[in-house]
C-alpha cells in the first residue's frame, strides 16, 4: 500500500500539470459514476493528507485512496493512447493525462465531508508545522494511549501517512520496542519519532524512494539494502548482529530487532 510520500508526489503532479485548468474527467471502466459531476470543470488544487488524495474542483472534492491495488499512470503529449485495463477514472488537461486504476476509494464529497476527514485523520508529517501544533497533536494522541506504539504508528487517526515500511524503520531508528504502550513512551522519544517521520517522508517525496538507512542519500543502493529491518526477518541485524524478528500486529507484519529495540 502506498505510504504518505507517494500520495504527496501524486498531489505535486496534479498541482503542476492540472491545477487551474479545465479538466476532462471520464470513467472508461464505467464504475466511477460520479465522473460527470466533475467533467469539464476546473481542477483547483490537489491536497494530500496521509494516504489520501483530494482533488478539489471548486466546491467539490474527489477523494482517492489507492489501497493495496490502486495505482496511477501518466502520459504527456498531443496524442494519448486508449485506456488499457480497468481504468476507474481518466483525467485530461491540455497535454497531460492521468489514469487511475484499482483504488479502494474514488468518491465525490462536499466541503463539509472534506473538513470531517481533516478532523478525523491525524497530523501529516509532510504538512508545514510552523507552530509545532501538528507535532503536539501526534504526541498528545500517542502518549494517552495504552495501545502498542507499533500499532499507533499505523493508526491514521494518530499520524497520517505512515505505513508498514516506515513504521518498522522509524521504530528501529528510535531504538524502541514496537510492543511498548504509547503511554509508556517518553514525550522526548515521541518528539524524536515525529521529527524522524518528517525527515524520512520528505526524503521520500524528493527522491521517490523509501530510504531509511544512514547512507540513504545514495540512491544507487539496491532495494534490499535500503532498510534496517523491513522484510529482513531471520537475517542478521546490521547494527548488533542479532536476528531480525517478525510477528503479526493487528494483522500486519511487524519487523524489529529485539536487541536494538528495548
Amino acid at each position: 500500500m502506498p505510504e504518505g510520500h507517494t500520495v504527496a508526489r501524486s498531489a505535486n503532479h496534479f498541482n503542476k500539470n492540472f491545477a487551474g485548468q479545465i479538466t476532462l474527467v471520464t470513467s472508461p471502466q464505467g464504475r466511477f459514476t460520479d465522473s460527470a459531476l466533475l467533467d469539464k470543470r476546473e481542477l483547483s488544487e490537489a491536497i494530500s493528507l496521509g494516504k489520501q488524495l483530494f482533488l478539489r474542483f471548486q466546491e467539490d472534492y474527489l477523494r482517492i485512496h489507492l489501497g493495496i491495488y490502486g495505482k496511477w499512470s501518466h502520459q504527456s503529449g498531443p496524442i494519448f493512447s486508449e485506456p488499457v485495463g480497468q481504468v476507474r477514472a481518466r483525467f485530461i488537461a491540455g497535454q497531460q493525462l492521468s489514469d487511475l486504476r484499482g483504488p479502494t476509494i474514488c468518491e465525490v464529497i462536499d466541503q463539509d465531508q472534506f473538513r470531517a476527514h481533516l478532523i478525523r485523520l491525524g497530523p501529516d508529517p509532510l504538512w508545514p508545522d510552523f507552530d509545532g501544533s501538528l507535532q503536539d497533536r501526534f504526541v498528545s494522541r500517542a502518549i494517552k494511549s495504552s495501545t502498542p506504539i507499533g500499532q499507533l504508528l499505523m493508526d491514521q487517526s494518530v499520524i497520517a501517512g505512515i505505513g508498514n515500511v516506515y513504521r518498522a524503520e522509524i521504530l528501529f531508528r528510535a531504538g524502541l520496542n514496537p510492543f511498548l504502550a504509547g503511554n509508556k513512551v517518553s514525550e522526548t522519544k515521541l518528539i524524536e519519532i515525529w521529527a524522524d517521520s518528517v525527515q524520512l517522508l520528505r526524503l521520500g517525496v524528493e527522491t521517490g524512494v523509501m530510504l531509511t538507512r544512514e547512507n540513504f542519500q545514495k540512491l544507487s543502493v539496491s532495494k534490499e539494502d535500503r532498510y534496517q529491518v523491513y522484510k529482513r526477518e531471520g537475517l542478521e541485524c546490521r547494527v548488533c548482529g542479532g536476528v531480525v524478528s517478525i510477528a503479526l500486529m493487528a494483522s500486519r507484519k511487524l519487523y524489529w530487532c529485539g536487541s536494538c529495540q528495548k
